[in-house]
């Protein structure tokens, strides 16, 4: 099992930034991806971002490409999201997921562990 913790959310005004961050324990060895996700009121949950826990190669959704970045620290076993640039229409509860598995890092059917979630509000 893996236990995953994010922080960092909160309101901000459109065009200012946030880091988010994600916290896993227990059996972090079999990490091969984590990965973040966000769902709006009245939408389906989405793809944002995702990383290759051992080769850190990064994936983004279109609608952040360029203004939101994901890392990860291996040594404290914890995922990043710098998002710049925020609009409007970024406000969503953001999860945090991670999986053993290898296949599509932007598929929430990929992924078997999930944070509770932080609420991400940008006014405009």
């Amino acid at each position: 099992q893996v236990q995953l913790v994010e922080s960092g959310g909160g309101l901000v005004q459109a065009g200012g930034s946030l880091r988010l961050s994600c916290a896993a324990s227990g059996r972090t060895f079999s990490i091969t991806f984590m990965g973040w996700f966000r769902q709006a009121p009245g939408k389906e949950r989405e793809f944002v971002a995702a990383i290759s826990w051992i080769g850190g190669s990064p994936y983004y959704a279109d609608s952040v490409k360029g203004r939101f970045t994901i890392s990860r620290d291996s040594s404290k076993n914890t995922v990043y999201l710098q998002m710049s640039s925020l609009k409007p229409e970024d406000t969503a509860v953001y999860s945090c997921a991670a999986t053993g598995r290898w296949g599509d890092a932007m598929s929430g059917a990929m992924y078997r562990y999930w944070g509770q979630g932080t609420q991400v509000t940008v006014s405009s």
